[in-house]
């Protein structure tokens, strides 16, 4: 009931109409009450023990006379938040009406969240069938040009729930051990061996389900087989790796649970796309470089999806190519990687790449022996749902896509990432640096993907 006063003269009330309870809430009820019109006590205990799935943290509900304290207390909330008289206890015998089970199912105080986030789906599938949890130059404390580089962010990501971690490798000042830093700006750096520990002592701690390491290297061989002894020495058991170079399939969430993996593009692949072809005139998605000059672009950002996908599709030339995220490397770095430290390449488990010097169309095929991680910056994915959208969808299906902010966000800002998870992209990436929305969406688990 609600009172309103009306040109401060006379005084009305409004009495509350609570939503009907909808229709999986009425076949539930209509299950455990065995059909009927009222629900006893039996009929609650029922639904506890099947809502409780074995979970041990809900044996008390089993004891005796816990169904009819509940009943008890279902009841006299409901009379309370109708205004009605306080009902006395009435023992064994009491009944719950669809009503009152509806507002119990519904209630924080008396149907409060489960303790421990546990997943329902069923986690045996590749890692393909499902969205992941993943962060954006996971290090960085605030901006993407002059902020601190720092471990604190990554163990909040870990505490968050995330399960995709960035780090960007770069030789120290003395060219003799491997710092964390976003390239070719002001950041600070931090030292990659902080970084690693810091990812096995949190890793696990939201969620058991395995812990990703994409890497963005630019390292000489010395300083990729240094980070592969400091890998294995952290991690040691805990680290996946498969037999094989190449695995036809990538392995399930559930038998990597507890497992950290790294994920890269090795160097001598990084030489093969950005030498594999000069792009043709004309053609934007092989010359992403062309475009308004940087000064012009500065702070231009994508509103929603639909805009996304028109600005991509009416205009390519307006839109700015930096995509200076994972795997840019410059001619000096693709010589000094020409041969890759065995170790290292061997700890690889999902190798990556991005469509240099071939269209977004070469770079979707799929190859039936193997399986792979493609990386596309947001603008690229704008414009390749306008002409390859069922080439995504497909790709999708046996391999990994990790979508990427544009360069041009300086303030760590995020975009729409509808777009990606509409075309099955398993890794839409965001920087943590921010409170941001869609956050809520995924509470430390991993999710199935429909396909």
């Amino acid at each position: 009931m609600g009172t309103y006063k009306c040109c401060l003269i006379f005084k009305r009330r409004f009495r509350w109409t609570d939503a009907p309870p909808p229709d999986d809430v009425r076949a539930l009820f209509a299950e455990h009450s065995g059909g009927a019109a009222t629900m006893g006590a039996d009929g609650l205990r029922r639904y506890l023990e099947s809502s409780a799935g074995g979970d041990p943290d809900a044996a008390d509900a089993d004891a005796e006379g816990e169904a009819d304290r509940l009943l008890d207390q279902i009841r006299l909330q409901g009379h309370q938040q109708r205004a009605g008289p306080r009902l006395p206890r009435l023992g064994r015998g009491q009944l719950l009406g669809l009503d009152d089970f509806h507002r119990f199912l519904f209630s924080a105080d008396l149907n409060p969240p489960v303790r421990r986030p546990r997943v329902h789906h069923d986690m045996s599938q590749p890692l393909s069938h499902y969205y992941v949890y993943t962060g954006h130059n996971s290090y960085l404390t605030g901006n993407q040009l002059s902020s601190d580089c720092s471990d604190v962010p990554i163990i909040k990501a870990l505490q968050r729930g995330v399960r995709v971690i960035e780090l960007d490798m770069w030789p120290n000042s003395a060219k003799d051990d491997i710092s964390i830093l976003h390239g070719r700006t002001l950041t600070t750096p931090v030292s990659l061996l902080k970084c690693l520990k810091s990812i096995k002592e949190y890793a696990f701690v939201a969620s058991p389900y395995p812990v990703i390491i994409t890497l963005e290297d630019h390292l000489t061989p010395e300083l990729q087989e240094k980070v592969a002894k400091m890998v294995l020495e952290v991690f040691g058991t805990i680290l996946y790796y498969p037999e094989e170079e190449h695995p036809k399939e990538l392995p399930s969430p559930k038998s990597l649970m507890g497992r950290v993996l790294l994920s890269t593009k090795p160097p001598k692949e990084y030489l093969e796309a950005k030498d594999g072809g000069a792009a043709k005139d004309g053609d934007a998605e092989q010359n992403p470089g062309k475009g308004t000059d940087d000064d012009a672009a500065w702070g231009t950002e994508v509103p929603d999806f639909k805009t996304e996908i028109q600005s991509a599709k009416e205009d390519d030339a307006s839109e700015n190519r930096r995509d200076d995220d994972d795997d840019d490397d410059d001619e000096d770095e693709q010589k000094m990687q020409q041969h890759l430290a065995p170790q290292y390449k061997h700890l690889i488990t999902i190798r990556a790449g991005k469509p240099k010097g071939g269209t977004t169309s070469d770079a979707l095929k799929c190859d039936p022996n193997k399986v792979r991680r493609l990386s596309l910056s947001e603008q690229q994915l704008a414009k390749a749902v306008v002409n390859h959208g069922t080439e995504i969808v497909r790709f999708t299906q046996r391999n990994l896509l990790r979508i990427y902010p544009k360069g041009t966000r300086v303030t760590s800002s995020n975009y729409n990432p509808f777009i990606g998870w509409v075309h099955g992209a398993q890794m839409v990436a965001f920087n943590m640096q921010v409170h941001f929305c869609f956050r809520v969406i995924y509470p430390g688990q991993w999710s199935c993907l429909m396909v």
